[in-house]
C-alpha cells in the first residue's frame, strides 16, 4: 500500500444556476413558483404574515401553539383520519413560526402534489381546535418551555433581547415565549389568532417541474374561502447604537460556567450590505476557523467553541456572539471577545482570509440549494424580504467577488464593540466584583 504525499485538488467548478421563477395572481392570491425540470418531487409551502410579530403582550407564544394543533384534526374529520389521508399520498404536513411568518409546507411526488395542498389548506384554513387539543398541545409545549429554560441559555438570550429591544416591545421578548407566557395562552387566543392572520390567502410557493403541476389547482386549493384583511402595520425598525458597553448579569448561582451573549442591534435582512456583512461575520466567528474560534478556543482554551452572526429578519436584526467559559475566565473571555470585535472594526479583514470565507459561504449556498423543500425556502426569502426574482441567480457571484475593502467597510459600518450588551448567566456572587474590576461596561441584573 502506497500513501498519497499530496492532498488531492478540488475538482471542475460546475456553473450554479437558480431555477426560472414565475409570479401569478391566481384565485384571489399570489403563486410563487420555481421551475424544476425533470424533477419528480414537489414542494408547496403556504406562506403567511401571521409570524410571532403578530402576537398579542403576554400572549407570546400562541402562533406555536396553533402551527402544533394543525394535524389534531379539521373541521371535515379528526386527527387520525387527517393522517390517515396525509400518509395515502405519502405526505408529512410541516409548519414552523418565525418572526416574520407562518409556514405550513408538503413535499411529495408531482403527481399528488395537488391533492396534498388540499389537505395542507384543510388544516390551514380550517382546523379544528378542539379545546381539550388545544389545551393539551399547550400544556405540552409549557413542559418543553419549562424543560429547556432550567438549562443554561434561554434566559441569557431573553436577557439580550429585552435589553436591546426593550421588554415592552414585542420584538424584546422570546419569539416562540417563556413558559409564563405559554402557559397564560387560551383556546380563544388560538382560535381568534387563526381567525384574524390565518384565513387571509397568503402567498403560495411551489417548487417543482411546471411542465407538469397545474398552478391554477394548486391555488384555487390554497387559496379557496379565504379573503384579503386589511395590510399589517409594520416598517423597518432603527438600529440605534448606545454610547456604551453594558453588562447585563443573570444569576444562576451555583454555576461552574458562565454562558455569554453578547450583541447589538443591526441592519434588516434586505440591506444592501447583506453579502459583505455576511462575510465579515464569517472571518469574525462564523466558522470554526474564525477568529474568535481561534483566539478564545485555541489559544487561550476558554469554550469548547464560540459563534457570531448577523441574524436578520424583515424589521430588524441583531449582531450576536454566544458561547459558554468557565467562570474563572468569565472577565478574561469577554475582553479578549469584545477586543477581537474592536479590531475587525478598526482593521477589516485580509484577503486570505476573505477567500476562505468567500468560497465556504458560496459553496454552503450551492450545497444548500439541492431540493425542491430548499428551493421553497429561498422563494420564501425573497417574498418576504421584498427581493428581486434575480437574487439567489447573482448571490453567489457576490458572495465570490466581495472584496476586501467593501468586507472592511461594512465591518466598521456593522460592528459596534463599544456599544454592545454583554449577558453574563452564572453565579453572580462568583463573578460580579471582577466585572466591576474589569470596567468592561455599566452592571445591571436582568430581570427574567
Amino acid at each position: 500500500m502506497s500513501l498519497v504525499a499530496d492532498r488531492p485538488g478540488p475538482g471542475r467548478v460546475r456553473p450554479y444556476t437558480f431555477p426560472a421563477i414565475t409570479r401569478r395572481e391566481i384565485a384571489g392570491g399570489q403563486v410563487v413558483a420555481a421551475h424544476l425540470p425533470g424533477q419528480s418531487l414537489a414542494t408547496a409551502a403556504l406562506l403567511l404574515d401571521a409570524g410571532a410579530a403578530r402576537e398579542s403582550a403576554g400572549r407570546e407564544g400562541t402562533a406555536t401553539v396553533l402551527a402544533k394543533c394543525l394535524e389534531e384534526g379539521t373541521t371535515a374529520r379528526d386527527s387520525a383520519a387527517y393522517a390517515l389521508a396525509l400518509e395515502g399520498l405519502g405526505a408529512e404536513l410541516s409548519t414552523s413560526v418565525d418572526w416574520d411568518t407562518f409556514q405550513a409546507s408538503v413535499s411529495v411526488p408531482a403527481g399528488v402534489l395537488v391533492p396534498a395542498v388540499e389537505l395542507l389548506a384543510e388544516a390551514t384554513r380550517t382546523p379544528r381546535l378542539d379545546e381539550a387539543d388545544v389545551i393539551r398541545v399547550r400544556d405540552d409545549e409549557v413542559s418543553a418551555l419549562r424543560m429547556e429554560w432550567a438549562q443554561p441559555g434561554p434566559r441569557a438570550d431573553a436577557a439580550l433581547r429585552a435589553d436591546l429591544f426593550g421588554a415592552a416591545e414585542r420584538y424584546g421578548r422570546p419569539p416562540h415565549g417563556d413558559p409564563a407566557s405559554v402557559a397564560a395562552v387560551t383556546v380563544e387566543d388560538v382560535t381568534g389568532f387563526h381567525a384574524q392572520w390565518l384565513r387571509r390567502p397568503g402567498v403560495l410557493l411551489v417548487a417543482g417541474d411546471l411542465e407538469v403541476l397545474d398552478l391554477d389547482a394548486l391555488a384555487a386549493a390554497a387559496f379557496a374561502g379565504t379573503a384579503a384583511g386589511p395590510e399589517p402595520e409594520g416598517g423597518v425598525l432603527g438600529v440605534p447604537v448606545r454610547a456604551s458597553r453594558r453588562v447585563v448579569l443573570v444569576d444562576r448561582p451555583g454555576s461552574v460556567q458562565s454562558t455569554l451573549r453578547l450583541g447589538h442591534r443591526a441592519p434588516h435582512r434586505a440591506h444592501p450590505d447583506y453579502v459583505p456583512m455576511t462575510l465579515a461575520a464569517t472571518v469574525l466567528g462564523g466558522a470554526f476557523t474564525s477568529r474568535l474560534n481561534h483566539l478564545i478556543r485555541e489559544v487561550r482554551g476558554y469554550t469548547y467553541g464560540i459563534r457570531g452572526e448577523f441574524a436578520l429578519t424583515k424589521r430588524f436584526g441583531r449582531f450576536g456572539v454566544s458561547s459558554a467559559v468557565q467562570t474563572a475566565v468569565t472577565v478574561p473571555a469577554l475582553t479578549d471577545t469584545v477586543g477581537e470585535i474592536s479590531l475587525m472594526r478598526q482593521g477589516g479583514v485580509t484577503e486570505d482570509e476573505l477567500a476562505v470565507a468567500r468560497t465556504w459561504r458560496a459553496g454552503q449556498l450551492t450545497v444548500e440549494m439541492q431540493t425542491p423543500g430548499a428551493i421553497a425556502s429561498a422563494l420564501a426569502t425573497l417574498v418576504i424580504h421584498g427581493l428581486p426574482d434575480d437574487y439567489h441567480a447573482t448571490l453567489r457571484r457576490q458572495l465570490l467577488e466581495a472584496t476586501v475593502d467593501e468586507v472592511s467597510a461594512a465591518a466598521a459600518e456593522h460592528l459596534n464593540p463599544e456599544g454592545m450588551t454583554l449577558v453574563v448567566e452564572g453565579d453572580a456572587a462568583q463573578i460580579r466584583d471582577d466585572l466591576t474590576a474589569a470596567k468592561i461596561g455599566d452592571i445591571v441584573d436582568a430581570t427574567v
